[in-house]
């Protein structure tokens, strides 16, 4: 099992200096750090008694559930880490291993055999109805898109198979003869002596496409085909803003690290922690950065108060654009910043697990002190756990919170401070989906046996603490 928690020297270690990007190798090794040094978030698991049986026993008093077997466990080990969860939370595909052969399985169908699954390469469109990924065969790698075969290449890019956010178009980055390019919608793009990897994103709106690239020793960013400045130090993955408008990233010149938004750069820094943010209006922006030893956020051009550290995954915007959470480091503990103003200190705050409710009214996170765990919400801390297994997600309508706990060797979903049935674990890659404000679904296992779409009505108040 694995907490979304890291001890508060673990979440040091990853804002002082090694996830700060600082060249070609520095890039590569910032996301491995932001993997291995926070313990990360992987999602959810549950339990099964027969096939859309309703259970009330052991789930509260005031939930029902229903569960639906989805596969068994053994994808589990034939996996070996490559396998993917729908963005609606109800399909499993994974890669199964046939002797020397290898094949895609989605919800129990068995797909062609292949030489090699590329890892990082399966996904689900957005929609949860399309499936992609990369294989090998004869020496040469390609993508398969809804079981169809494309374009044979010499080599396909690390994890930069995408579909759009309407799910309707697939990009991804492959080389040939020596060259490497973007091919969207089955159209090569312009070759390049490289592709940033990671970088590749489709607009918001599905119209846009973004990525670095590399060309005569200089990096840039391309936009629908143009070229961007050319620096002369690694180009960070460019994030689009919300309404497809805005195009921002990072940059490095001198040894220096900048932000340019819409072609205009920010000040030099010693690093820049993460991709800048926009916020849901697109009209505002932030992102983490340090200099001289100090750590500290940046909201519309304006600097912060300066910290030891800044929380992975943060600062983020609430849904009316109007407030900036962020996790810091002084003295030994992290606390959260909400609007400036600093909350209580404790060992950790879990990366991934800060959130505003839809109305922007409230805010939760998961903590730890004193080796217990536990979900913070409004400034009020609820029920110590063993773990904080699932982030924390506010329904709807913003009344209810739920999270995924450990506690007893057990893992379960938690409404409220209502516990609901326990499991052995959650499936990595899932996430707790509220349906309404009162129905709730996840992905669960239990006895070492199969994986199963859980889904529970919930009655009564059932509100945050």
């Amino acid at each position: 099992m694995i907490s979304l928690f890291v001890s508060s020297s673990g979440l040091t270690q990853m804002h002082r200096g090694k996830q700060v990007l600082k060249g070609g190798s520095d890039l590569a090794r910032f996301f491995a750090i932001t993997t291995s040094a926070v313990l990360i978030l992987t999602a959810f698991l549950l339990v099964k008694p027969a096939d859309g049986e309703t259970v009330d026993p052991g789930a509260g008093p005031a939930r029902r559930v229903v569960e639906t077997f989805l596969t068994d466990s053994h994808f589990l080990n034939s996996a070996a880490g490559i396998f993917a969860v729908s963005p609606d939370n109800k399909r499993v595909a994974y890669r199964d291993r046939v002797g020397d052969k290898n094949r895609v399985v989605v919800d129990g169908k068995e797909g062609k055999l292949y030489d090699g699954i590329s890892r990082g390469s399966l996904v689900f469109s957005p929609d949860s109805k399309r499936v992609a990924y990369g294989a090998s065969l004869g020496g040469k790698c390609f993508v398969v898109v809804d079981g169809k075969e494309g374009k044979r290449y010499d080599g396909m890019g690390s994890g930069s198979l995408l579909f759009s956010p309407d799910s309707k178009r697939v990009a991804y980055g492959a080389s040939l003869g020596g060259k490497c390019f973007v091919v969207v919608d089955g159209k090569e793009g312009k070759p390049y002596d490289g592709i940033s990897n990671g970088s590749l994103l489709f607009s918001p709106d599905s119209k846009r496409v973004a990525y670095g690239a590399l060309a005569d020793g200089g990096w840039f960013v391309v936009v629908d085909g143009k070229e961007g400045k050319h620096y002369e130090g690694m180009v960070a993955a460019p994030m689009f803003s919300p309404d497809s408008s805005r195009v921002g990233y990072r940059a490095n010149v001198g040894g220096k690290w900048l932000v340019a938004v819409d072609g205009k750069e920010g000040k030099h820094y010693d690093g820049i922690l993460a991709a800048p943010m926009f916020s849901p209006d697109s009209k505002r922006v932030a992102y983490g950065a340090t200099l001289g030893g100090n750590y500290f956020v940046v909201v519309d051009g304006k600097e912060r108060k300066h910290y030891g550290g800044i929380g992975g995954g943060t600062p983020i915007f609430s849904p009316d654009s109007k407030r900036v959470a962020y996790g810091a480091l002084a003295d030994g503990k992290w606390f959260v910043i909400v609007d400036e103003k600093e909350g209580k200190p404790y060992d950790g705050i879990g990366k991934g697990t800060l959130i505003f409710s839809p109305d922007s009214k409230r805010v939760a996170y998961g903590a730890r002190a004193n080796a217990e765990s536990f979900v913070v919400v409004d400034e009020k801390e609820g029920k110590p756990r063993d773990g904080i297994m699932a982030a924390p997600i506010f329904s709807p309508d913003s009344a209810r919170i739920a999270y995924g706990a450990l506690g007893g060797g057990k893992c379960f979903v938690v409404v409220g401070e209502e516990e609901g049935r326990p499991y052995d674990n959650f499936l990595r890659g899932g996430r707790i989906v509220f349906d309404s404000s009162d129905s709730i679904h996840y992905l669960a296992q239990k006895d070492g046996g199969g994986v199963y779409l859980v889904e529970e009505v919930i009655a009564g108040p059932g509100t945050a603490p």
